[in-house]
């Protein structure tokens, strides 16, 4: 307050509220004590929910006469800054009567307002008290132009910017299109047009006939793999009792391993894709949490995964090697300020092309370099900002490139060979939230990332800024509010804007990344001919796109796995009659087979999402099924099946069952709520 001010606004300013003043100094004292419990037996004012709120009489009476209230408070205020310091001139009785109005109105606004507001979760008493004393009060009650969508949690409080109703991407994207034009992803048909359900037909038998020249029968061959896009109908399903966070082919596609939440992953046999076979199963010994990735060495050999510790085992594939797998430290001493660098999580890790090293994204918002063969750290770079949650080499063959995504919303461009100084090479900018996965295409130019803004992003390599113009257009600038927290709530759709420095060259949208770190890919060249991407999704779905941002297919991994009769039994108690009500299904990963058309997506399912599965989706023109063993089929782990009619010698089986159950009910209640 001004020393102009009149002496009953003066005495307003300095005057002390038992009531509020008690307030403050009890939630002081509960904030020191170290054995506070903000629980209570009885439900108070803010633990009541919206619904609970709406429905209570006094709450309605409340609200309408703090409107009154707050027009004669507006009314006040507006004339006292109308009036400014011509007030003081006409003081007396009366004003000293009008400032012991202000004053009863005000502190009635305090006691209506903050008890309904308090109640809702929006201000605290302290809050309104600083907002009746601000001079833009009047402004703030008697503008045409506020919005009360304007207030937000936090550092979200801000005014919203103007909303451009042309600012998503366009859909189908020019530059996209150019891609698919150009060969890089796929072919384009050239021949004469064919009714849809003869074109598949026709180009196998034009193949095997050898008709057309080389070119045509290149560009047959890319259409035919093209047209091959798995469907919804799950050829298998296999169960898990705790959720699966990763699950990938190898490159050859005679190797698949699911990275799931009890600290175990199970390998199997793919090298038919019709027939799997579990042969072996490796756990992480006092993990954290959660695993959170895994790395297939190049030579299919050793397999690398990670916890959120700064441990990573590394197993090995032979099923005849049953030896505990080795644990590699990527702590080291000599850190910043003279501490060990040893308390932090890894969120990726992936193995060089030739390799011999590993790469990790960690917590401590590092990228981490490790030589396997003589066990040391060779490179610990603080390159972020916020925690680097994905990793990846830019080409296989070639050690030298490497991305990392951040939750800092930046992608960064390193180079093996000048590491040492800390600087990154380059970077890409485009994503206003963290980013959750990234992706190369192995060909040392082009690479695909998901972010929490609800976006998958095409990058090129040939695009990315330097290092110098990269800070000299400090991207940070433009995302100062990137804290969506995409664990518990809902991304408006009103928040997203076209980033200013985008460098980006495609933007995917239309799936949900949401309550944990969703993953996307490139198909692969064999069995798509390069033509499309991918990505999990919250919604239980596997988004496919074209290389234009446009959708290509949508498998429903929901509807594929919630049928009572692709459920083991323990599930099947919560199934409905049709509905299935708090069943969710999160696809975390999918992969694509590199040599077959299928799809293995891997998914939180359940009550809660507290189980997993993965399902294996395939080409399927319709839906009828004359094969053994039937499409939907489920299995457990070690692929036995688990579903047939229900019969008396259930009964017995579920005994056994329980008792197995109990040994891992252990498993499924540890740890904190990170993803």
């Amino acid at each position: 307050m001004s020393a102009s001010r009149s002496q009953p606004d003066d005495v307003e300013d300095n005057h002390t509220d038992p009531y509020f003043d008690a307030v403050e100094e009890e939630e002081d004292d509960d904030l020191d004590d170290p054995d506070y419990d903000d629980e209570e037996d009885e439900p108070d004012e803010e633990d009541m929910t919206y619904h609970d709120l709406i429905n209570d009489d006094s709450y309605e009476e409340e609200y309408h006469d703090a409107e009154e209230g707050l027009e004669n408070l507006g009314f006040v205020v507006m004339e006292q800054l109308a009036g400014g310091d011509e007030g003081q001139a006409t003081q007396g009785a009366a004003g000293e009567g009008a400032g012991t109005e202000r004053f009863s109105i005000e502190r009635r606004v305090i006691d209506l307002i903050a008890n309904a507001g308090r109640r809702a979760g929006l201000v605290s008493q302290r809050e309104l008290m600083n907002l009746l004393r601000g001079r833009n009060l009047g402004i703030l009650l008697n503008s045409d132009d506020y919005d009360e969508e304007d207030l937000h949690f936090g550092t979200r409080m801000r005014r919203r910017r103007p909303l451009d109703p042309n600012r998503f991407p366009k859909v189908p994207s020019e530059k996209g299109r150019e891609l698919m034009n150009s060969g890089t992803f796929g072919a384009n048909d050239t021949s004469p047009p064919l009714r849809k359900r003869k074109q598949l037909a026709r180009r196998i038998l034009e193949r095997e006939l050898g008709t057309g020249d080389r070119a045509y029968r290149r560009m047959n061959q890319g259409m035919i793999a093209q047209s091959m896009i798995p469907r919804t109908d799950a050829d298998m399903i296999v169960n898990y009792k705790a959720p699966v966070y990763s699950g990938q082919f190898s490159d050859d596609g005679n190797f698949f391993y699911s990275v799931v939440k009890d600290f175990k992953v199970r390998m199997y046999d793919t090298s038919n894709p019709y027939n799997w076979r579990h042969y072996k199963t490796v756990s992480f010994p006092f993990g954290s949490w959660t695993l959170t990735d895994a790395s297939l060495s190049p030579d299919n050999k050793w397999l690398a995964y990670t916890s959120i510790q700064s441990n990573v085992c590394l197993a090995p594939t032979d099923p005849n090697d049953t030896g505990d797998p080795y644990t590699l430290s990527l702590a080291e001493y000599g850190a910043r300020r003279d501490t060990y660098r040893g308390s932090f999580g890894i969120w990726s890790i992936r193995f060089s092309g030739d390799g011999r090293e590993l790469v990790a994204g960690t917590n401590s918002r590092a990228i981490i370099v490790y030589d396997i063969e003589t066990r040391q750290v060779l490179h610990h770079i603080e390159g972020h900002e916020d925690d680097v949650n994905a990793v990846c080499f830019a080409d296989k063959s070639s050690p030298h490139i490497l991305y990392s995504g951040s939750d800092d919303t930046t992608i960064k461009v390193w180079d093996r060979r000048s590491m040492g100084d800390g600087r990154e090479a380059g970077a890409f900018v485009g994503h206003i939230e963290g980013l959750t996965y990234m992706d190369s295409k192995d060909d040392g130019r082009y690479l695909l990332s998901n972010g929490k803004d609800q976006s998958m992003k095409l990058w090129d390599l040939k695009m990315m800024y330097t290092s110098a113009q990269f800070r000299e257009k400090n991207p940070r600038q433009h995302v100062p509010y990137s804290d969506f927290d995409y664990r518990w709530s809902r991304f408006d759709e009103d928040d997203w804007f076209p980033h200013p420095d985008d460098n980006s060259v495609v933007t995917f949208r239309g799936h949900q990344v949401l309550r944990t770190l969703i993953r996307c890919h490139f198909s692969p060249p064999a069995s798509t001919d390069a033509r499309y991407v991918y990505s999990g999704s919250y919604d239980g779905k596997v988004y496919v796109w074209n290389m234009d941002a446009t959708i290509a297919n949508v498998i429903d991994v929901r509807k594929a796995t919630q049928p009572e009769r692709a459920l083991p039994r323990e599930e099947r108690q919560y199934y409905g009659r049709r509905e299935m009500p708090g069943w969710t299904t999160v696809v975390r990963d999918a992969s694509w087979h590199p040599t077959a058309p299928f799809i293995a997506a891997s998914s939180w399912i359940g009550q809660d999402d507290r189980s997993g599965t993965v399902s294996l989706h395939s080409y399927n023109e319709g839906s009828l099924d004359e094969g053994f063993p039937e499409m939907g089929t489920s299995y457990d782990e070690q692929l036995n099946k688990l579903n047939r009619e229900r019969g008396a010698d259930d009964d017995d089986e579920d005994e056994e069952d329980d008792d197995e159950e109990d040994d891992d009910d252990d498993d499924d209640e540890r740890g904190f709520p990170w993803s």
